[in-house]
């Protein structure tokens, strides 16, 4: 299976593991759904974009490399936080419900997109055993 399409896999079926625990606790909990979604958005946009600068880095020189995935994880970050910064001062969500649920969301997807790093450098191993 190609990393692109195994990452999004698992993308895919972490998102609807953790919105049926969301729509779970949502039925149990006062939360603010329009909050938690604006979150996962933010953070699935970030993840799938780091993964996809982290492709198209893979097989370039190590100054090429370097510059795209931590100059890429800056501006990632940058860009989040003034995301964040605006949402809250504008009143667009909920703050307790989308400062929770941005936190949660960035350390599960940062494991799903460190895990698809692994598998990538894995599979580039193992070729080059092979081959």
């Amino acid at each position: 299976m190609k990393p692109v399409f195994d990452f999004l896999l698992k993308l895919f079926i972490l998102s609807v593991i953790l919105w049926g625990v969301i729509y779970w606790g949502y039925t149990r909990f006062p939360i603010d759904l329009s909050s938690v979604f604006t979150a996962w958005v933010m953070v699935a946009l970030n993840a799938l974009i780091g993964y996809l600068l982290f492709e198209y880095a893979f097989d370039k020189e190590s100054r090429i490399f370097t510059l795209v995935v931590f100059g890429g994880l800056t501006l990632r970050l940058l860009v989040i936080m003034a995301i964040v910064l605006v949402v809250n001062l504008l009143g667009m969500v909920k703050s307790i419900d989308f400062v929770v649920s941005f936190i949660s969301f960035y350390c599960i997807y940062l494991i799903v997109e460190i895990l698809g790093y692994q598998k990538k450098n894995q599979l580039k191993k193992n070729a080059a055993r092979n081959g």
